[in-house]
């Protein structure tokens, strides 16, 4: 029946994976709010203590007009503009950060530090990604397919000698390291470099943006004591769709290999299992031939059976 089969289901694959999927995510609520939380009381009393102290420097003003001032500030903030520096900060929405924030779009990446605060950007925003966000996720597969199609496919090895398999499997994987170095990597140390963040911020900052979960709490070129290369968020934003091609093609290909490579390990133990009992079974048959000996009698038996 259609019910008894549906239930069979849901109890046998659907509710574990549930079970699993929840517990994950009651794991990880519980690390971070102990992680976390007092860091941020901390942070909050800070700020209150900074608040008090200004109006303490300042006694001109009041309680409320600090509080719309900090509005002001946060309503800045939102609409993409630094409140630090002053008006000749570059523009969020020149070229390159245009350039920047469609790859952040189509991407679903989303930091949240920029948004469309015009109502005709935002309904431009909805459609673009409606279309976009497809047609990257076609443009990705298809490279990741064509890149894997390029590499000899790992299920025709079998047919290839052992000797061959193991230095296409060096040869992969080296591509596969070499590839992992240049994309995430030999970026961090560049982003550590121009943003004047630790490597550990910049390794950060580039798996949260590949892993498309995008924080926003680290966003390069937003820095306005910083002066850019205009062509910095562009260049940016190609590591981006580069780094997810990558990650397309590795993704499917890392349990392919080390399936591989486990199978060529095992098939190694076998052979040197066989090879280790192969002299002892010679040994054993030695010793039986030792154990055989022929009597005068049998020898003169065997003549006269011949001679009649």
């Amino acid at each position: 029946m259609p019910g008894a089969g549906l239930c069979s289901c849901w109890g046998g694959r659907v509710l574990p994976l549930l079970l699993a999927y929840v517990c994950y995510l009651l794991l990880g609520a519980t690390i971070f709010q102990l992680l976390e939380k007092q860091a941020e009381a901390q942070s909050r009393n800070e700020f209150q203590l900074e608040k008090l102290r200004f109006l303490e420097n300042y006694t001109c003003l009041d309680q409320w007009a600090l509080e719309q001032f900090v509005q002001v500030i946060m309503e800045a903030w939102v609409k993409g503009v630094n409140p630090k520096g002053n008006s000749t900060n570059p523009s969020n929405w020149d070229f390159g950060s245009s350039f920047f924030f469609a790859g952040t779009v189509v991407t679903t990446i989303g930091y949240g530090n920029l948004a469309p605060s015009t109502e005709a950007g935002q309904v431009f925003c909805v459609f673009y990604a409606l279309l976009g966000i497809p047609l990257n996720v076609i443009f990705l597969n298809h490279l990741g397919t064509g890149l894997r199609a390029h590499l000899a496919p790992i299920e025709r090895w079998e047919d290839q000698p052992r000797r061959s398999q193991l230095l296409r499997v060096l040869g992969l994987a080296l591509f596969l390291t070499l590839g992992t170095l240049v994309i995430l990597i030999f970026p961090p140390m560049v982003f550590s470099h121009v943003e004047g963040w630790s490597f550990g911020e910049g390794f950060y900052f580039a798996f949260i943006t590949l892993s498309t979960i995008g924080f926003g709490d680290y966003v390069v070129g937003t820095d306005p004591s910083k002066h850019y290369i205009s062509v910095y968020r562009s260049l940016a934003a190609i590591w981006i769709l580069l780094g997810l091609a990558w990650l397309a093609l590795i993704l499917p290909l890392g349990p392919l290999l080390l399936h591989r490579c486990c199978q060529l390990w095992l098939l190694r133990l076998r052979q040197g299992c066989g090879a280790k009992e192969a002299p002892g079974r010679r040994s054993g048959g030695s010793r039986a031939a030792r154990k055989v000996q022929v009597t005068p009698q049998d020898f003169a038996t065997s003549k006269r059976g011949l001679g009649s």
